[in-house]
């Protein structure tokens, strides 16, 4: 007897059944650990979605893309600031008409660029396939990270390593690197360093792989079809230089795409430095523009705006 080995092959993660719902506060439904791929040889990669109860359209969709250097990471982690956040900004965002999709991706631990990209072009694909039993309205779907997911957002909205009919409309990058083979003119970094959390997410130091960096650079991807763009950045920060969000700012202005630049005076990394009043109106930009862009509206001419 033969067996059929075709039974071994996963389940098409667009068909699978979904987790229970909960209700971690009034009029927010919690998805979580919904299987959006299963990568061959690989752990299946899982997002969280925050619905709202019982919204009467579909909704639009924030995508939001977690930091941790490419190594580490939590999907539900917005930073440190906003971990005592009640209810928290997820919820907040349910409660201003958004569905949020927070989506685990491969470490570079486990691959190299482009798989982290890759993998968020299919948890868009996921999204678009589920639209309709979940109520969302994927034609307005903004990205949203921090950090080294705010590289990853940025990345993923200027390349579109996606297949279905999800439009991104908007990204918002908060501190985040923007151009690899620029980071040893914004800092001390080493391009040649095998052990950064750069060479380690593009699988070489920078400088070994020229081609590889550009590819892995928003910055260096910037285009005049970009998806409007919302910048922020601390201009103390100790991690991410000022200048590369400066970079992406001006590549895309040159390019002709809408683009507005906040800096963020006094903060470093993670908004470390700033009183919770500035913090949250970091957040409160973010959602601003949000509404702004998934509402149809151009949030602003092309150009850089510090103000």
């Amino acid at each position: 007897m033969t067996f059929p080995f075709e039974l071994l092959a996963p389940p098409d993660p667009a068909v699978l059944p979904l987790p229970p719902a909960a209700e971690p506060e009034p009029g927010v439904r919690l998805v979580s650990g919904a299987v959006y791929d299963v990568p061959d040889g690989r752990r299946p990669l899982e997002l969280d979605l925050w619905l709202p109860a019982d919204a009467a359209a579909p909704v639009p969709v924030i995508v939001f893309v977690h930091g941790g250097a490419w190594r580490t990471g939590l999907r539900t982690d917005l930073g440190p600031r906003f971990r005592s956040w009640r209810p928290g900004p997820f919820a907040h965002l349910v409660r201003a008409g958004f569905a949020v999709a927070c989506p685990t991706y491969r470490l570079s631990g486990e691959a190299a660029h482009p798989a982290q990209r890759d993998d968020l072009g299919r948890a868009l694909d996921w999204l678009h396939a589920r639209a309709g039993e979940l109520g969302l309205d994927t034609s307005r779907t903004m990205l949203w990270g921090e950090s080294a997911g705010g590289h990853l957002a940025a990345l993923t909205a200027l390349t579109r390593p996606w297949n279905s009919g999800a439009t991104v409309t908007g990204c918002i990058a908060w501190y985040a690197p923007s151009d690899f083979l620029g980071l040893a003119e914004d800092s001390s970094f080493d391009p040649t360093a095998p052990g950064t959390f750069e060479a380690l997410f593009l699988g070489a130091p920078p400088a070994d792989v020229p081609d590889r960096a550009v590819d892995a650079s928003p910055a260096r991807q910037a285009t005049g079809e970009a998806p409007a763009f919302l910048v922020l950045h601390g201009t103390a920060d100790s991690l991410v230089p000022f200048a590369q969000s400066e970079r992406l700012a001006a590549a895309l202005t040159a390019a002709g795409a809408p683009v507005e630049f906040r800096p963020v005076e006094g903060a470093d990394h993670l908004w470390v430095g700033i009183p919770d009043e500035a913090v949250a109106d970091c957040f409160s930009r973010s959602l601003a523009f949000s509404l702004a862009v998934t509402s149809h509206t151009r949030p602003g001419q092309a150009g850089v705006s510090s103000k």
